[in-house]
């Protein structure tokens, strides 16, 4: 995956920023978010009209403890993350403005500092992906593959397309493979498990060729690296089927398979 990351002076932009709270979310936010709050695809959301989603009451919650892959933001004090929250709801009055300009030396005078919470004198615009205008990875494929390495050489031995695109594969257009996250388990019979990929499906590949011997659509994306047991003489192959990332629909499985 290609990404467009870019590095921003946080003080010079501090320094044309209208407000403590515009400060504090250059400081804290504009890094996933971006500096506009368009957010990066769904990863990343926007948060230009958060309010028609949340509370003040569940941004604060959200800042205190966190959610998913965005971390508790409890380092900032109560006042500041108050103060965010009135940016992010466009409710910071002007005189609450004017006040906050002459109380935004901190964010603005950037100093690189050791101790917690640390300001970086750089961050960046956000993560972007560089897609096409159908939302696909703009960079010829494969979007994502499984590769078997000969470690006594360093030589591959197979490398496959890892995932697909089911409406892309209908047009006849080879296998692309899709961005994966998520590890395999190799068998002792041979056999090469993973799931991780956008389209949903768990699959099981030869380790001698990387042939797909099997697959197995699973109810939400299984972003997770499989377990293999024993139980009674029986062998079983477990994936945790959580789905959310990236956008996809949210699952919450453990998903079991064994042979009959």
């Amino acid at each position: 995956m290609v990404w467009d990351l870019k590095m921003m002076d946080l003080a010079a932009r501090n320094a044309e920023i209208a407000s403590k709270g515009q400060s504090l979310y250059q400081a804290n936010c504009a890094a996933c978010h971006g500096a506009d709050r368009k957010g990066s695809g769904q990863a990343y959301p926007s948060l230009v009209d958060i309010g028609k989603r949340l509370t003040g009451q569940d941004i604060q919650a959200v800042l205190k403890t966190g959610r998913g892959r965005m971390p508790s933001f409890e380092h900032v004090s109560e006042q500041d993350r108050s103060t965010l929250v009135r940016f992010l709801l466009n409710t910071e009055t002007k005189a609450s403005k004017t006040d906050d300009q002459h109380s935004a030396g901190a964010p603005t005078a950037v100093v690189a500092k050791s101790e917690f919470p640390y300001i970086p004198p750089y961050i960046n615009n956000g993560w972007t992906r560089f897609v096409d205008p159908d939302g696909y990875p703009a960079v010829k494929p494969p979007w994502g593959t499984l590769n078997a390495i000969d470690l006594n050489t360093g030589e591959y031995r197979w490398k496959v397309p890892l995932g697909e695109f089911p409406e892309l594969t209908k047009k006849g257009i080879p296998l692309t493979g899709t961005e994966n996250y998520g590890g395999p388990i190799v068998t002792a019979g041979g056999l090469v498990f993973i799931a991780a990929t956008y389209d949903e499906r768990i699959r099981a590949f030869d380790r001698k060729t990387g042939k797909v011997v099997w697959e197995y659509q699973l109810p939400a994306g299984g972003f997770a690296t499989p377990i293999t047991y024993q139980v009674n003489g029986k062998q079983y192959v477990v994936i945790a089927a959580g789905g959310v990332k990236n956008g996809h629909k949210p699952g919450g499985s453990y998903i079991a398979f064994a042979l009959p």
